[in-house]
């Protein structure tokens, strides 16, 4: 996508205000930076531990199907926690997942997913050139490694379960094959428990490092001239900001990225997002760990849960959790996590660090990307679920392009909050 040309002069440039430093803030700030603005990005803490950077690195091009779908509620029960699956439901947490799960639901119906799954497609296919774009405007090519990633079974039955519903999915524009005899036994020799099929992805990819991705980004950032301003924000009005201590900062552009917490700073306004905060965990070693550092991201499907080499270490991935994001982490689900890694035998120890962050999800598992109505300068990106990352520079991009007033490379009505009334 053309990025918009910047006629303005340096007295004259518009300037914008970012509200939220996760993955999609940064990422916004920095692409409307190259188009031309200036740009404040306002992030809540000084050391960002937002689901944005304890993902898995995935650049997950092939997950075109949107979660909140048909197939979906057919499996629900199995997938359960208690079950032995990764979905957790907590019972005391009922208020918050229950509103929630109902409405999922209604957007699983046929005719609301399908129109659904033909914008998540259009948007994911613009994702991983949006990203080479980013990593050589950073200047950081090797953040980005498209080396695909690897699936694996257990038993002959998930493989075969397995295999058929990845060919009968759409995959967007990632493809797969069957691993070779060779490279299920290399697997054999790798992990403990027995490895009875898998499939390798091509065209999706990972980052190489998530730390070293935030710190590339705010540092080029801050070198192009961006403000950075570590503060909490109160309320956004058209063109102004305040801060929890009073400061008033104004913009010609406001965008809200703040993930879970958009939903409140845009009420005001009169728009609905229904959106939860759908905690993952994750356990990770330090960077001396007995794993190539050149194997690709690999999801143990069985007990779903992804698998990612870091230069900062081996990480280890699972769990949705619909619940408030304040609340207390459950250590039962690192337990989960140790329980997995013990079963496969994977070199990552008692001392590996535990990690909980909450994805910002919207019921129909699209992002929200748009402008509010009524208002000259106030838009929003955020509730990119399980796709921050993957999405991120294709957000930025689609955001720029919306302020611009030019084309986008996708239509922009399906991720707008007026779907929600």
């Amino acid at each position: 996508m053309p990025k918009p040309e910047n006629h303005a002069s340096p007295s004259d440039r518009r300037s914008a205000i970012v509200v939220g430093g996760g993955v999609i803030g940064t990422t916004t700030a920095l692409v409307l930076q190259r188009a031309g603005w200036t740009v404040t990005l306002i992030e809540a803490e000084d050391t960002p531990r937002a689901a944005s950077w304890g993902n898995a690195g995935h650049i997950a091009t092939e997950q075109a199907e949107p979660i909140a779908s048909p197939a979906m509620v057919r499996c629900f029960a199995k997938r359960l926690f208690f079950r032995g699956g990764a979905l957790a439901l907590p019972p005391r947490e009922i208020a918050t997942w229950l509103p929630f799960s109902l409405r999922l639901l209604k957007a699983a119906r046929p005719a609301r997913y399908e129109r659904a799954h033909e914008a998540l497609a259009g948007l994911l296919a613009q994702a991983m050139p949006a990203w080479q774009r980013h990593v050589t405007a950073l200047g950081a090519p090797d953040l980005l490694r498209p080396d695909g990633h690897i699936v694996l079974w257990e038993t002959a039955e998930s493989a075969a379960h397995g295999l058929a519903n990845w060919q009968a999915a759409d995959t967007g524009t990632a493809r797969f094959r069957p691993l070779t005899e060779v490279e299920l036994d290399d697997w054999r020799t790798r992990v403990r428990s027995p490895i009875a099929g898998g499939i390798r992805f091509e065209g999706s990819g990972q980052i190489a490092d998530p730390t070293r991705l935030a710190e590339t980004t705010t540092a080029r950032f801050l070198a192009d001239g961006g403000t950075r301003i570590v503060a909490r924000v109160e309320a956004v009005g058209d063109g102004e900001v305040r801060l929890t201590d009073d400061r008033r900062l104004t913009a010609d552009q406001i965008v809200v990225t703040a993930g879970v917490a958009s939903a409140a700073l845009l009420r005001p306004f009169g728009l609905k997002a229904p959106i939860i905060a759908e905690r993952g965990y994750h356990l990770q070693t330090g960077p001396d760990v007995d794993w190539p550092a050149d194997l690709p991201p690999v999801v143990f499907e069985d007990r779903s849960m992804i698998v990612t080499r870091f230069a900062g270490g081996l990480r280890a991935a699972s769990i949705v959790e619909f619940a408030r994001a304040e609340a207390r982490p459950d250590p039962a689900k690192w337990n989960r996590l140790r329980h997995h890694i013990a079963a496969l035998g994977l070199p990552i120890g008692k001392d590996a660090e535990p990690w909980m962050g909450a994805r910002p999800t919207l019921p129909d598992y699209l992002p929200a990307i748009g402008r509010v109505p009524g208002t000259r300068g106030v838009s929003y990106a955020f509730g990119h679920n399980h796709l921050g990352l993957t999405l991120a520079p294709i957000t930025g991009e689609l955001v720029a392009g919306m302020l611009h007033g030019g084309e986008t490379a996708v239509p922009m009505t399906p991720f707008g909050l007026a779907r929600f009334g």
